[in-house]
């Protein structure tokens, strides 16, 4: 009896404590994410970039108001606000934070240097002075980049392609934008490969364009490039509706055609977006970004709107047409 009166007290005490346990037990880590826009972008534009961002945090276990909480900072054209906005993230205590394009991801190193930082769709990332190389990014931040000079030079071959008379290119650029010289540098080779002058002309912003395109007309410019430039980015059709208006063909990034350019060329940034979760994952579970090596676009698209050629009266080549991802008609 003793015995029995012995077991049945223990059973009594273990039921008893166990609902206490269970409510000891520490509750599932919640991480913070920063997101940092880019200057050009907004959450509208960007929501189905946004979209694959998150499934890609779905995909490894991360659900928002679960056990993880994402807080989108988004500039909208002015790019002035991205250093307090990064300021301003910081102040929550993100684990990590997660920045569009090269001007975002300067302002968010210049704020931190302990913060881990997963850029996203970068031009050039080393030519930006943003790691020290793809390999050993050597400081907080890692994320995905494209070769921005190579990209440009892919487009001036594709102009040259179209129409074999052009003898001179305009490199319509943002001066304050630091990533230029590189760029320039970088398509000067395959100009000269061609037989093909460069010539710089300069917009910071919308009430520039005309006098720009007016600078193209007496430099008599066969075509032009668009640097990307969050600024030039967000006026692209304004940009293609003047190319129309002189006659020029254009090339830029894949969404310069969908704006009304004659030809886009640049990286799946969808692809980037819905691949950045990766990195903040091993982040959270404990890796530092100067380990984890820049990852390089792999995928490109190249657009041809055969709409702007006609208006035009450019003819493109089967050759060009049979390599797009899409022709818009």
């Amino acid at each position: 009896m003793t015995d029995r009166r012995t077991v049945l007290g223990a059973v009594a005490a273990m039921l008893v404590t166990l609902p206490f346990a269970s409510q000891a037990q520490p509750a599932a880590r919640v991480y913070r994410i920063g997101f940092l826009g880019a200057a050009s972008a907004s959450a509208p534009v960007s929501a189905r970039r946004v979209e694959a961002f998150r499934r890609g945090l779905r995909e490894l276990g991360y659900i928002e108001g679960k056990n993880v909480i994402v807080d989108f900072r988004w500039a909208e054209g002015d790019a002035d606000r991205l250093p307090e906005f990064a300021r301003e993230l910081i102040r929550l205590r993100v684990d990590v934070l997660v920045t569009q394009g090269t001007t975002a991801t300067r302002a968010a190193k210049e704020a931190t240097s302990t913060i881990p930082i997963v850029m996203l769709a970068v031009g050039d990332a080393i030519g930006a002075g943003l790691v020290a190389s793809l390999a050993r990014p050597d400081g907080n931040v890692t994320g995905s980049t494209f070769l921005g000079p190579q990209l440009y030079a892919k487009q001036l071959e594709m102009l040259k392609q179209a129409i074999p008379r052009i003898e001179r290119v305009a490199v319509l650029m943002n001066p304050d934008n630091p990533i230029n010289r590189a760029v320039t540098q970088g398509m000067q080779g395959t100009a000269h490969a061609m037989n093909v002058a460069l010539t710089q002309i300069e917009a910071r912003g919308p009430t520039e364009f005309a006098e720009s395109f007016s600078a193209m007309a007496r430099h008599r410019v066969d075509a032009f490039v668009v640097i990307a430039d969050p600024i030039l980015n967000s006026n692209l059709r304004a940009i293609a509706d003047l190319a129309i208006k002189q006659r020029l063909a254009g090339a830029s990034g894949w969404e310069f055609a969908e704006s009304g350019g004659l030809f886009g060329y640049g990286p799946n940034v969808n692809e980037l977006w819905g691949r950045a979760p990766q990195f903040v994952d091993k982040i959270l579970k404990g890796a530092k970004p100067a380990d984890l090596p820049v990852e390089q676009a792999t995928k490109f698209e190249f657009v041809i709107n055969l709409k702007t050629a006609k208006a035009l009266g450019i003819t493109i080549p089967q050759s060009l047409l049979v390599r797009a991802d899409q022709v818009i008609e």
